[in-house]
């Protein structure tokens, strides 16, 4: 025999034999009653065919063994529990049990034989037959006990045919073995398949394993990432909030020196400490803008809207930086309304705006909208020295800037090349295709694809949308309220210097006391608040406070550090404009202008 063929009918590894034994116990109950049909149909088929004597102590010994096997059959299941030593026990005493079933069945045929006609012969071979098809599925794993199971029960009467002596014995006999031959291929080929399941089954479960630990690893390191821009968001907020406050302080004390009487050196460099301080404001919000990109808290939330409403908050922040560089800045298209996020679209036009009047040095920055179809076109034009074809590609890269003729020492030139990658990602959230197209040395346009809008219910006339850069506040009374004294003192000293009525107050427990102390004082034109950190109350807090004092309708300017989407929210729903740290003169001149027209109306 071959090694090959040594191997099919070798004997299952031990280690498999307890569960072998639990399955061919669960398909005992069925082989019992395939025995006890047959038992039955011998005693009604040959009762009149063969003698009593020689029928009936077989049918005893059978019905008697069989009644053994059920005892066998009950006691395995009463003992549910039953260890894997005893579980081999109990698998060959079934095997034993099996073997002796299938010779009382042979002996059962050898005796018979003699006294049946060949369709008795074949009620025979039926029953045989059947019974080797029923114990095949639970003994495939064990070819010698299947090969012993029918030759113990064929063998007797392929002897007793083919020693018979009749005219087509060694016929019947040869179509005996040929079944016999055949049920035995045909059930080794179904044990092949079966084991190839089971290998399969083994490959399947592995790699279950296996998937199991990578995603046990990978839920670890993502819950590492996701700890890791958790400290990275929690840092740059807390970075932002202890950095901020000394570039606040720095932007107004140098807004307070612009108004003083400076000769020309002195003034030239308090210009460039204003323009550090805007610069460093943008990479703030640029750095923000990414944290909160890289760590998933936005998420679109489109809403019907304006383009007019837009336009003003745009007019009311850049208005008087392109009014510094002698630009002109216009709208158009402000009768347009888009079904997108407003904070996302705002802040991609923010950037897009902030980068125009950035890099045009003469000219005008253009934002406009108009219709293709079913969709607006939000887009952004300058003047400036354009952006060169094969540049075009890279200026949406992270750290990307696009080389020009500015000197390396200029304001302009400051900058971490974040804004027009933060501009793809935040259009990516709303699915908002934007493009870009230059010309070297003829500007550019920048084109934000958005879907149309519905306009919403009529609420009375808009408040005035331009403000008028060079007011004064002669005659203007404004309380100040600030948890930094020194920021305090510099705003106070700015304003001041702007020709205002100023009370500055340092956090919120003095600005209690001072409410306290001045019950019958005259409103204010102006609320100017720090968002405190301050565990008394933040600035909104006061702000309400100071409301309730003197009327819900005074202007109030919020001026924070937190610069997530639910803190301007909260801010307009309470009727406030919110103003980020470092807060630059220019503009907060701008939007001081703007809060007090806005009051006349």
């Amino acid at each position: 025999m071959t090694g090959a063929v040594a191997a099919e009918i070798d004997e299952p590894s031990p280690s498999v034999l307890p569960e072998e034994a639990r399955s061919a116990f669960q398909g005992m109950a069925a082989q019992l009653t395939v025995n006890l049909t047959g038992w039955m149909a011998v005693a009604l088929l040959f009762y009149s065919e063969v003698p009593p004597a020689v029928l009936q102590p077989w049918l005893l010994a059978f019905a008697a063994f069989w009644l053994l096997r059920l005892v066998v059959l009950l006691g395995f299941r009463r003992d549910a529990q039953t260890p894997i030593a005893s579980l081999v026990r109990w698998w060959t005493v079934w095997v034993v049990g099996l073997l002796i079933n299938s010779s009382l069945w042979g002996m059962g045929a050898w005796l018979f034989y003699p006294y049946l006609d060949s369709s008795r012969v074949g009620v025979l071979l039926i029953i045989g037959y059947t019974l080797c098809i029923a114990a095949a599925p639970v003994l495939l794993n064990h070819p010698r006990a299947f090969l012993l199971f029918p030759v113990l029960y064929f063998g007797p009467i392929v002897a007793r045919i083919a020693t018979s002596g009749r005219h087509d014995a060694y016929a019947q006999a040869g179509t005996m073995l040929l079944v016999f031959a055949l049920t035995f291929l045909l059930v080794r080929a179904f044990r092949q398949s079966l084991l190839r399941t089971r290998d399969l089954q083994s490959q399947t479960d592995a790699l279950l394993l296996q998937l199991r630990i990578e995603k046990t690893s990978a839920d670890a390191a993502r819950g590492a990432a996701e700890a890791a821009n958790r400290a990275k968001t929690q840092f740059f907020v807390a970075a932002s909030h202890d950095l901020r406050q000394p570039l606040h302080a720095m932007g107004l004390l140098a807004g307070a020196l612009r108004h003083k009487n400076l000769d020309v050196e002195s003034a030239h460099l308090v210009g460039s400490i204003n323009e550090s301080v805007d610069a460093l404001e943008g990479l703030f919000s640029q750095l923000l803008d990414l944290t909160r990109l890289d760590s998933g808290v936005i998420e679109a939330q489109p809403q019907h809207f304006g383009l007019n409403e837009l336009y003003r908050k745009l007019r009311l922040r850049f208005e008087p930086l392109a009014f510094e560089k002698g630009l002109g800045l216009r709208f158009r298209g402000a009768d347009h309304h888009v079904w997108a996020d407003l904070l996302l679209v705002e802040r991609i036009v923010h950037n897009l705006v902030s980068n125009a009047i950035r890099y045009t040095g003469d000219g005008t920055v253009l934002i406009g909208c108009r219709r293709r179809g079913n969709r607006l076109l939000l887009q952004v034009w300058d003047t400036g020295p354009g952006i060169d074809e094969r540049e075009q590609q890279r200026v949406f890269d992270e750290l990307y800037q696009v080389p020009n003729e500015l000197r390396a020492d200029s304001p302009q030139r400051r900058g971490l090349g974040l804004g027009l990658s933060i501009v793809r990602r935040l259009a990516a959230l709303m699915d908002a295709p934007i493009t870009l197209h230059s010309r070297k040395g003829h500007g550019s346009v920048f084109t934000l694809e958005l879907p149309i809008g519905q306009a919403p219910p009529e609420h009375g006339p808009l408040p005035p949308a331009k403000p008028h850069v060079g007011l004064t506040l002669k005659g203007r009374r404004i309380i100040v309220v600030e948890d930094d004294p020194d920021v305090g003192s510099s705003l106070g000293s700015m304003l001041t210097g702007w020709g205002a009525d100023v009370v500055v107050l340092v956090g919120a427990a003095s600005c209690a006391a001072w409410m306290a102390a001045n019950l019958a004082s005259a409103p204010p034109d102006l609320l100017l608040v720090g968002d405190a950190t301050e565990p008394e109350g933040s600035g909104m807090d006061v702000i309400v406070a100071l409301r309730e004092h003197f009327g819900e309708v005074t202007p109030a300017i919020l001026i924070g550090d937190n610069a997530l989407p639910i803190r301007e929210i909260q801010a307009q729903h309470s009727r406030m404009h919110l103003m980020l740290k470092p807060v630059v003169p220019v503009k907060l001149r701008a939007l001081i202008g703007f809060k007090l027209g806005e009051a006349a109306h």
